[in-house]
């Protein structure tokens, strides 16, 4: 193998791909990146990285492949290297058994590496072959769903399904759904490219797969195609030429009914600015601590207005009032982790945001009018 790169766009690509490559495991190859020059009518290099769980296949289109090969490199002496030559616009990289040359203006690195034919089968396009479902959506719509659940999945639960995010397909409706036991985070858009009759399919998706593919979004109206098969799921970005292929396995087990936690009978409803709103609990949750982490929402409608509170023993207290645009319902007082609203608001595009609620011990829903959907469940400030 022999290419030059422009060596910027190499390094992006090697700390992209690096993020799925193991970190701890007995198996050298694991912890590499696999390069593979092609010379084809379509010329590139192609950077692989797997964990065993999550696989990455990222090209690169802008290298002038003078001789096809491949090599495997580990992945943490490649990015050292690449990013320390920041002198060079180009690098020349060239293969020869199990050892790796590394060009610049005035400098050269060999590095050894195991084997390639040692490094594992990664998945490409064609994994989507088969698939029992198989939709395609635009970069952006992707990325609005990721955002606005990922944040809500379990960390290091017991119950394992619920670290993982809900994928559900339903016609032409598709769903991300994450909860952690205490809120409910769910993003919803409609597929352009899809049929309302289609059947429903659903799947549990690993958070770092879908961390990845935030890492990968560049064009907000490159399409993604989604296939899933039994066991994984596969997102094709580039279309027939694809410029990237991300494979996962997906979480096992049963992801909780969500649906039944929505409430529905919500009786008092609040329109608030979400910028004023996030302020106001930003400032309030300045003065709780560990044993008090919760502020208290007080609603008067007949004032248009809400009063964030906060106490912490030895520390002091805060009360801060905001107006507030709508109000519709009888008088309430309500705990909740600041943190949790925080997450929640700063995801979010549109600046109108309504909160409904029962009772003070009843969960909070937190909704725009984009489809976010956010259940919240109440704490006990006494």
């Amino acid at each position: 193998m022999k290419l030059l790169c422009d060596r910027t766009a190499l390094l992006d690509a090697i700390n992209t791909v690096s993020g799925v490559v193991a970190q701890r495991t007995p198996k050298q190859q694991l912890t590499c990146v696999h390069l593979q020059a092609q010379g084809d009518a379509q010329p590139g290099l192609v950077l692989s990285g797997t964990d065993a769980e999550i696989s990455l296949r990222l090209r690169l289109d802008r290298i002038e492949v003078q001789e096809p090969g491949e090599a495997l490199i580990p992945a943490d002496k490649l990015r050292q290297i690449v990013s320390a030559e920041d002198g060079d616009a180009t690098l020349t990289l060239e293969s020869d058994s199990d050892m790796l040359l590394i060009k610049g203006a005035d400098a050269q690195f060999k590095v050894m590496g195991p084997p390639s034919g040692d490094y594992p089968t990664i998945p490409d396009e064609s994994a989507a072959n088969g698939a029992k479902d198989s939709f395609e959506l635009p970069v952006a719509s992707l990325e609005h769903l990721i955002t606005r659940t990922i944040f809500a999945k379990a960390r290091d639960n017991s119950r394992y399904a619920i670290n993982g995010v809900l994928l559900r397909r339903q016609g032409k409706k598709l769903e991300f759904v994450a909860t952690d036991g205490r809120r409910l985070a769910v993003a919803k858009v409609n597929l352009a490219k899809a049929d309302k009759d289609d059947p429903t399919t659903a799947c549990i998706v690993p958070p770092k797969a879908l961390s990845t593919l935030l890492k990968l979004a560049s064009d907000p109206e490159e399409l993604v195609r989604i296939a899933i098969t039994d066991n994984q799921i596969v997102f094709i970005l580039g279309g027939d030429s694809p410029r990237a292929v991300l494979a996962s396995n997906l979480v096992e087990g049963t992801f909780p009914p969500y649906e039944d936690v929505i409430p529905k009978d919500q009786d008092k409803t609040v329109v608030l600015d979400r910028d004023v709103l996030a302020s106001a609990v930003r400032r309030a949750a300045l003065l709780t601590s560990e044993e008090t982490r919760g502020v208290k929402l007080s609603f008067n409608p007949g004032e248009k207005q809400l009063t964030i509170e906060s106490r912490a023993p030895e520390m002091g207290e805060a009360k801060i009032t905001i107006d507030v645009a709508e109000y519709k319902g009888e008088a309430i007082e309500i705990g909740f982790n600041p943190t949790f609203i925080l997450d929640a608001l700063k995801i979010l595009d549109q600046t109108r945001v309504s909160l409904e609620l029962k009772g003070p011990n009843m969960p909070g829903l937190f909704k725009d009018d984009d489809g976010f959907v956010y259940v919240v469940m109440p704490v006990n400030l006494q």
